[in-house]
């Protein structure tokens, strides 16, 4: 391996969507980060089957808004 071309490979925290968590390594953030998964495979359609409408931060509401009117036919 060439020496200071690799970034850096460190254990960080993984909490899934229902609470549990566990170590790993990885070259994501800093020694001893956490990161918060939206999406796994305890709650990814793909994996469990089911269909669940995920809305993180607002998507679905600013999407609603943002094409309100299309489609809507007015008076004359």
């Amino acid at each position: 391996m060439k020496p200071d071309i690799h970034p850096d490979y460190h254990e960080i925290t993984v909490i899934m969507t229902d609470g549990t968590e566990f170590k790993t390594r990885s070259t994501w953030g800093k020694p001893g980060d956490v990161m918060r998964l939206d999406i796994d495979p305890k709650s990814h359609p793909a994996w469990t089957g089911q269909q669940r409408v995920i809305d993180t931060g607002g998507q679905i509401a600013k999407f609603n808004k943002k094409f309100a009117g299309i489609g809507a036919r007015k008076k004359a």
